[in-house]
């Protein structure tokens, strides 16, 4: 160990900035890169990360001094053997014991997305010494990263730009759009900064340590953890929570070549395709679908299931396909890609099935599923247990077969959701703490982001019919809503369904603008267990889409007044 001074780098033309923020102090345990302290000018806000890893022995500076490069912020023993934070790096260097002193936390996280923050900031927030072991450059994970969340930046983008299509026949019209690129992955780049930045500064206001680099189990209570150019490092904790998500499924027919993607490449939007194939038409493919229609390119969908959507209403998904019909060159169902070669004419693609055709195309996404990343973690050496397909056992407290670890979000299936990891993150951090908590949600809400918007909830009509459940269904048409005809979207259509025997409400679906920002109020009449009269009787604002819960509930009830009266039997 050695002690060095930590001194204010070289920040530009800015003298005399104010601290206003000290992250940490005397004996915390500090990895480089980690954020010390936050400056602020009337310009800019930056942090100043720490140059070595090691142990803080001094931090005189206090929040209101003032500092200019050079400034000492404080001293620090550092240790050779810690380790730096690198860049993204391969999982498949090889793994050894190379120190002998580890830094022990209460609690790692493994894994930074979604469920892995919540769960880091929930545990610090009830007093336990967390870090967060991650692998690429930022937290968030694929949802913020490479997923949800630039998917949305673009799909309002490409909402925005068929609204003022669709809005020149009401009086409105504009010039041909111009479409830059460039631009345009700006706003999305911005949008994901804007919100991976707010990541790393509540993680420094948690005092939650943040390491970069591929976590292997060692031990049962140990890691290793690999970095790009820093070797390796061990760390110790007294328990674990796993959130290493999912990756998309490779397709094996497909050649390796860049105009070959998965979602990540889609959202890279390195240009715009003449024609492109997506295969799989679940969420991810039909939002990606959506996003370069808009763009102008010509689409076309294999899907190897009797129909898009799987599981979805089939009401919803007669809709879907009305309003989306201009978007694609070929709907293929039943099908599936069973050639595929590169070309000077581009990907040459053939399927087989209900349909078959051979097509030359600028881009091919697969969006065929995903799969746990689960089988680099070094499992085998703590005894966790994981079923075929390599998901992670887990209780209602998300505990492994190993009781100190603890598992959550798409590495434990189900919902492959952000949202339900999150949830879960929570109970594994509350368990760890020592809280009376368990995962016991009712139900888990669904929404494709397309144009229009899908959001569905609980039970279907399928999945009840299938069962030999009794239930009642109640569908109130966007054509008698007021604020849905003002809008354009008459097309759309709230459903609920409900117990016969309870009256209980057990399941639902929205289509149309906003349905997946008010799918919410659904979940919470299910969790809740509320009948018709419940959602009926509690008034909607007026004129809103929303309140077309409230009336698919009267549709139940034989009470709507905003639609044509119910033939009574004489």
């Amino acid at each position: 160990m050695r002690t060095e001074e930590i001194r204010v780098p070289d920040i530009g033309d800015f003298r005399d900035v104010e601290v206003v923020e000290v992250h940490v102090r005397a004996g915390d345990v500090v990895v480089r890169e980690q954020a010390l302290i936050t400056v602020e000018s009337d310009k800019a806000t930056l942090e100043i990360p720490s140059p070595i890893a090691g142990v803080i022995t001094s931090m005189p500076l206090r929040v209101g001094d003032k500092v200019s490069q050079g400034s000492m912020i404080g001293t620090a023993s550092a240790s050779d053997e810690a380790g730096a934070q690198g860049e993204p790096i391969s999982a498949d260097q090889d793994v050894g014991q190379r120190a002998t002193d580890y830094t022990r936390y209460d609690l790692v996280v493994i894994g930074g997305g979604p469920g892995g923050y919540s769960a880091a900031f929930r545990a610090a927030d009830l007093g336990l010494n967390t870090a967060i072991v991650e692998r690429y450059g930022t937290l968030g994970g694929v949802c913020l990263n490479v997923g949800c969340i630039p998917s949305k930046a673009l799909l309002h983008v490409a909402a925005v730009k068929e609204e003022a299509e669709r809005i020149a026949d009401k009086g409105i019209r504009f010039a041909a759009p111009q479409i830059d690129l460039q631009e345009l992955r700006a706003f999305k780049h911005g949008t994901v900064k804007k919100l991976t930045d707010g990541l790393s500064q509540m993680a420094a206001a948690r005092r939650v340590t943040v390491i970069r680099g591929i976590a292997k189990f060692a031990s049962a209570m140990r890691l290793e953890i690999v970095g790009e150019g820093a070797g390796s490092q061990q760390i110790e904790f007294g328990q674990c929570i796993i959130a290493t998500g999912s990756r998309a499924v490779q397709l094996a027919v497909l050649p390796k070549d860049e105009r070959v993607v998965t979602s990540t490449g889609a959202l890279a939007l390195r240009s715009i395709p003449g024609r492109m194939l997506v295969i799989g038409a679940g969420i991810i493919g039909l939002e990606m679908a959506t996003v370069y229609s808009s763009l102008g390119a010509k689409i076309n969908l294999v899907e190897r299931l009797p129909d898009i959507l799987a599981g979805v209403d089939a009401d919803a998904v007669k809709i879907w396909r009305s309003r989306n019909a201009h978007r694609f060159e070929h709907i293929d169902v039943a099908s599936s890609v069973s050639t595929a070669e590169i070309t000077p004419d581009g990907v040459r693609v053939g399927t087989t099935g209900a349909s078959v055709r051979t097509r030359s195309y600028d881009l091919v996404l697969q969006s065929a599923g995903r799969v746990p990343n689960s089988s680099e973690l070094g499992l085998e050496r703590i005894d966790v247990a994981i079923d075929s397909n390599g998901f992670i056992q887990v209780d209602e407290q998300m505990r492994t077969t190993a009781r100190n670890v603890f598992a959550i979000g798409d590495v434990v299936g189900g919902s492959m959701l952000a949202h339900k990891a999150v949830h879960e993150g929570h109970v594994a951090a509350e368990v760890a703490a020592g809280k009376p908590a368990a995962f016991t949600a009712k139900i888990v809400p669904n929404v494709a982001y397309t144009d229009p918007e899908i959001a569905w909830v609980g039970k279907s009509e399928r999945d009840v019919a299938e069962s030999g459940r009794k239930i009642r269904s109640a569908k109130f048409p966007w054509a008698a809503s007021g604020r849905a005809i003002a809008s354009g979207a008459s097309y759309g259509m709230t459903k609920l369904l409900f117990d016969a025997e309870t009256g209980r409400i057990v399941g639902g679906v929205i289509v149309g603008p906003h349905a997946g920002d008010m799918i919410g109020e659904i979940c919470l009449a299910i969790e809740m267990g509320a009948d018709a009269i419940d959602i009926g009787k509690t008034i909607h604002p007026h004129p809103t889409l929303g309140e077309t819960i409230g009336m698919a509930a009267e549709v139940h009830e034989g009470i709507c007044t905003d639609l044509p009266p119910i033939a009574r039997k004489r």
